[in-house]
């Protein structure tokens, strides 16, 4: 399973998101992730909108296996649900 994470510097959902993510990495070996800087890497929620096909208000943005899930919220419950976090 791969999951690449669109966040920005600062925010605490995306943090929290990347600690879930890094909390799998350790306890799973079928587990990877890629956290992606949008402000470094020039991603506006634009260009997300695009990717997802649908307005992007909030950051996190968050894919699983090329599927869009939807936020840190959303991948909390689908970590608890699909891959056995306890957090």
């Amino acid at each position: 399973m791969f999951v690449v994470i669109f966040g920005r510097p600062g925010c605490p959902y995306c943090v929290r998101a990347k600690q879930i993510a890094e909390t799998l990495t350790e306890s799973r070996e079928d587990f990877k992730f890629r956290y992606v800087d949008m402000h470094a890497e020039g991603i506006s929620k634009a260009d997300l909108e695009k990717t997802v096909g649908a307005p992007v208000a909030t950051v996190p943005q968050i894919f699983v296996d090329q599927q869009h899930v939807g936020g840190c919220t959303e991948f909390e419950a689908f970590a608890k649900e699909n891959l056995g976090l306890y957090a």
